[in-house]
């Protein structure tokens, strides 16, 4: 009985056969994709020629299981359509509309997949999902920097070409008669099958190689999306290596005792530390922290680059508290502001500031308000993008964006305003509060430096074209903009007592085929403040998440937070510890060993050479892996417990 409940009849294969060319379609355009992805992107992460004899098998492996999950509805189809209504004229005519639709998608979803590795250096990921939810920006940086009706227009040819051909199939399909019962043992194959591979098998579990590009390749790009999309809030207990929270609180209060501060709660599970006011400091100077779009240290001759596209502040550099090693939290505005703003680990997988209940946090505005402080944050586009108005106004920041402009700007695209209106309205913010005779802090994020990379007419001599001038016309631009802002501060009675903190949100972009690529994270950082801050170049490293306690060091003003960021000018080098995040990957780096922390509890240790910028495998080092998961499933608690929050300032006797 077993046997011929499973057996399947002619009939039964031909009503069938449109899924399997549907699918053997869908694996063609997969390994047409990944030769392409890898000439284009592959060889230069290292991924050769010989590897395409397991890069593409166990992709089509990947593309196989996709296919039989995106067609299962039509599997459905098949086996519940009534016979006579499959056979129909109408039904033909709708099944070659649906053929249409579906190769047409599948190929538009292949180019956008090339675009998108360009960027990103990756399958569609996070960064995908998160993009979905603002598709007015989207769609305008897609359409100013893509030729998107040449790619439609050649997608909807080629769509119809490749479906006239396969909608043979679909006619003789319909050619032989078949009864519900004998439809059903096809279908019954199918449901197993899916029900086996829902049960037993991920897309992402045939990345097997050390390097991140080629496991790229192998995966899946719409599996990838989904798994983003499901994987974008997790429980970090659930999925990541964990440890004792009592233990996790005891290793970090050693590692965070060399930063001289006090702890006041460790037996009520948080890390808050208390600073005294300092003889030395420099009082309750204005703050205005420029984080600036995508200015990445790969563009600064003073880092080391060739490419000289930041002289403005390479000069300034030189006049200021100048960090040489720095680097970001991540790859996103969002882990930038984050790690500013919060001085946090980013805890995988989506940034606090999307997060919700991420209200009444401890934030350097927070710590500033509590010491007399106005706190401020003001951005060049409109600020629902990337819910930074949300948290910025739950946090209690005054808040100003693209719409508070009090004049028409010079010029703005999609994504924002120009920086110099930006920063326009930063000179009127910072008069208001001046007058006041409150100190004030202003976080400023601009948006210039980002596709589509377009800009006002008549900065030619500046390098910057106004159109069709990418990336380095984009670095120019926010580097002549950042100049022009301090020549302009530098006219306003406050500007002697004000520091001014520019530094990158990220570096412009990832790449590399490690899975958290360091020399990506570098970024320019400098305090100016001519009149309080003597020029000096600090060597060690230095952090996003430590710019916080650095600026209150410098002001030697008292303060508690439950922060993990140090004071980089007072606390010794040796030891010190770099967080970072990439997709669902997130690392700690110690000296020059990167630990790791993966889905499923991986975790994997790294030497990294940064002269070279290779990578090699690590001894085991159980503290530094305890390290790294103390320091992000804490952070992980701290915040969904409601325990990073700011509570009154402690005695600092």
């Amino acid at each position: 009985m077993p046997t011929r409940l499973l057996s399947i009849d002619p009939a039964a294969r031909a009503r069938f056969r449109p899924l399997l060319v549907l699918a053997a379609w869908y694996l063609a355009v997969g390994f047409g994709n990944r030769l392409l992805l890898w000439a284009v992107f592959g060889r230069d992460a290292g991924v050769s020629a010989a590897a395409l004899g397991w890069i593409l098998p166990l992709g089509a492996i990947d593309d196989a299981v996709e296919s039989l999950y995106l067609l299962a509805p039509f599997a459905l189809f098949l086996w519940l359509c009534r016979d006579r209504w499959y056979r129909s004229a109408p039904m033909r005519t709708v099944l070659r509309t649906g053929l249409f639709a579906w190769t047409f998608a599948l190929l538009f979803v292949a180019v956008a997949e090339y675009f998108f590795f360009d960027e990103f250096d990756a399958r569609f990921n996070l960064v995908s999902v998160d993009y979905l939810m603002y598709p007015t920006e989207v769609a305008g940086d897609i359409s100013g920097e893509y030729p998107v009706g040449w790619v439609l227009l050649g997608c909807a040819l080629f769509a119809l070409l490749s479906s006239l051909w396969l909608a043979r199939h679909l006619i003789r399909s319909a050619e032989l008669p078949v009864r519900f019962h004998q439809r059903s043992r096809p279908m019954l194959w199918v449901g197993l099958a899916i029900g086996l591979l829902v049960t037993f098998f991920s897309t992402n579990t045939l990345g097997l190689s050390g390097n991140r590009v080629a496991n790229e390749l192998v995966a899946n790009g719409p599996s990838s999306f989904f798994r983003a999309l499901r994987t974008s809030e997790i429980d970090f207990r659930a999925y990541y290596a964990t440890r004792a929270p009592a233990d996790n609180l005891a290793l970090l209060a050693r590692q965070l005792d060399r930063g001289n501060g006090r702890f006041t709660q460790l037996a009520a599970g948080r890390l808050d530390r208390a600073f005294p006011a300092r003889a030395d400091g420099l009082g309750r100077l204005n703050v205005v922290l420029v984080t600036s779009e995508s200015f990445g240290a790969e563009f600064s001759r003073l880092y080391g680059s060739q490419r000289d596209w930041t002289p403005q502040f390479d000069r300034l550099a030189r006049r200021s508290l100048w960090f040489r090693h720095a680097y970001a939290s991540g790859t996103r505005t969002v882990r930038g502001l984050e790690a500013l703003t919060l001085s946090i680990p980013p805890i995988p997988t989506e940034s606090i500031v999307r997060r919700p209940h991420n209200d009444h946090l401890a934030t350097l505005g927070g710590v500033l308000r509590g010491l007399g402080y106005s706190a401020s944050f003001l951005y060049g586009g409109y600020g629902y993008f990337d819910n930074m108005n949300a948290f910025y106004t739950a946090n209690g920041y005054t808040v100003r964006d693209r719409s508070d402009l009090p004049h028409a700007p010079r010029f703005e695209n999609i994504w924002g305003v120009a920086d110099e209106d930006l920063f326009d309205m930063v000179l009127a913010h910072a008069n208001e509060r001046a007058a006041s005779g409150q100190p004030f802090f202003i976080h400023v994020m601009t948006t210039s430096n980002h596709k589509p990379f377009t800009f006002r007419a008549g900065l030619e001599e500046y390098g910057v074209r106004p159109v069709h001038g990418g990336r380095e016309s984009g670095v120019r631009y926010a580097d002549y903009a950042q100049a022009r802002f301090l020549s302009a501060a530098a006219t306003h009675p406050w500007f002697r007592d004000t520091i001014f903190i520019i530094v990158a949100d990220h570096g412009a972009r990832v790449y590399g085929r490690e899975e958290i690529p360091l020399r990506t994270y570098e970024i320019p950082l400098l305090f100016y403040s001519p009149a309080h801050i003597r020029p000096q170049r600090v060597d060690g490293l230095m952090t996003q998440i430590d710019v916080a306690p650095t600026l209150l060091g410098l002001l030697g003003l008292p303060y508690a937070a439950p922060w993990f960021g140090q004071d980089v000018l007072r606390t010794p080098e040796e030891g010190r510890l770099a967080f970072f995040a990439h997709n669902h990957e997130v690392g700690l780096l110690r000296g020059n060993t990167l630990a790791i922390l993966g889905l499923h509890g991986k975790t994997v240790l790294r030497h990294y050479d940064a002269a070279t910028d290779r990578y090699a495998a690590a001894p085991a080092d159980a503290q530094l892996r305890d390290t790294a998961i103390a320091s992000f499933q804490t952070a992980y608690e701290l915040f969904q417990s409601r325990r990073f929050d700011l509570l009154p300032r402690a005695s600092p006797h």
